[in-house]
């Protein structure tokens, strides 16, 4: 069989799995208002929490920072890519988290990536939630075939087979890496414990923030803030600049001596282009209005509780979540994707989230509510919720 051949018929099993996927093109800035596919939607799927995304002040802070530094950035941070915006953003997001410093990456992906290929090597384990994020899987999966590491994981936020693990554990380099929040159940990880447990043991805890920051906190400043941890106490912070900031990147933040250690081992960061630097000097505006801007997370959380509220008055199955990700738990892939259609057709966007994203048997429409959102926009969402075809689908 050729290779066409074999591809044509795995994707077709994905079709007839429900599992087949499809990208949706916008038009014009991202808002909770958008065109998709060419027609006008009320969007409940982004993960712009703060709705920075199109801010007008954000957009001059951009336009500026072309006028100073062009467009592309030319190089790697090492080589000649490294301008004052990126320094001055790294200063910044470090004094922000309360950290010694912090280091720019071009995505959070390439940052969990390059934490693992920096701190461990052979004969060293990493410790891994079950539930985390795909890069932070892969970037396990590498740290066994890349650096020889062992890759462990135990059951979503059980600490006590996480201990178990560290106690039976003979390396000397024990790194647990863990989201802050999970990205499609939207929980937060036992993070107090965590730490805690990290401490006791004498591992490192890392945590993924990239649905934390901006969000969590009295300012914004993340899971650190949340549960007041400082650098001992969470040595490894990282956290991405795509979402609640409403750019692009990512970010670690930590020590002095981490820092230096991730800038000269963590091949994500020696060998990639940096981020365009007037992106950098738009981030800094971000940075500014999440912590000065405290409204808008206070907002979020009188959505969150709208939205809840409403939901469970229909009947529908709600994940433990106080966050923005507001997942509905339906089950089957086709009732999941079925579902997804009918809101479409009712200018409504809520992506259906299917395996291998999530467990088999936990397919789910995830709604995701940002501080552009209003109180009719729930409303709207919850209404069509209640149609007769959609709870026909849910059998409610």
């Amino acid at each position: 069989m050729n290779l066409d051949e074999l591809l044509q018929n795995e994707l077709l099993a994905l079709q007839q799995q429900s599992l087949y996927r499809q990208r949706k093109t916008t038009d014009g800035p991202q808002q909770v208002h958008l065109i998709s596919n060419g027609r006008a939607v009320l969007s409940f799927c982004s993960n712009d929490y703060l709705g920075l995304a199109n801010h007008p002040e954000i957009a001059r802070q951009l336009k500026q920072g072309i006028d100073t530094y062009g467009i592309g950035s030319g190089a790697a941070h090492l080589v000649s890519g490294h301008s004052r915006a990126h320094h001055e953003l790294e200063e910044v997001l470090a004094q922000y988290t309360g950290r010694s410093r912090a280091l720019l990456f071009s995505t959070g992906y390439m940052a969990n990536l390059g934490i693992v290929n920096a701190l461990l090597t052979k004969g060293d384990s990493v410790f891994q939630d079950k539930l985390n994020h795909a890069s932070l899987i892969d970037a396990g999966l590498l740290s066994t075939s890349f650096s020889g590491a062992q890759l462990k994981r135990y059951p979503h936020n059980d600490i006590n087979s996480l201990s178990r693990l560290l106690v039976k554990s003979p390396s000397a380099r024990k790194l647990v890496m863990s989201d802050a929040v999970f990205s499609m159940d939207g929980d937060l990880a036992n993070v107090p414990q965590l730490s805690a447990l990290c401490q006791q043991q004498d591992a490192w805890l890392m945590l993924d923030d990239a649905h934390g920051f901006g969000v969590l906190g009295k300012t914004g400043a993340g899971i650190a803030e949340e549960y007041q941890l400082d650098q001992q106490q969470l040595p490894v912070y990282m956290a991405t600049l795509g979402k609640a900031m409403g750019v692009f990147g990512a970010f670690v933040a930590g020590s002095e001596a981490l820092i230096e250690t991730l800038i000269q081992k963590a091949r994500a960061f020696i060998y990639t282009t940096a981020m365009p630097p007037a992106m950098a000097h738009a981030l800094i505006m971000s940075v500014k209005i999440s912590r000065e801007e405290s409204w808008r997370r206070e907002k979020l959380k009188h959505l969150i509780s709208r939205f809840r509220s409403g939901a469970k008055q229909l009947d529908l199955t709600l994940m433990e979540s106080m966050t923005p990700i507001q997942p509905i738990l339906v089950g089957d892939n086709e009732a999941a994707m079925k579902i997804s259609q009918l809101l479409e057709q009712q200018g409504i966007l809520v992506t259906a989230i299917r395996p291998p994203t999530v467990p088999k048997g936990t397919a789910r429409l995830r709604v995701t509510l940002s501080a552009g959102h209003e109180e009719d926009d729930i409303d709207r969402l919850l209404t069509a919720l209640d149609s007769k075809q959609i709870r026909e689908v849910l059998c409610i």
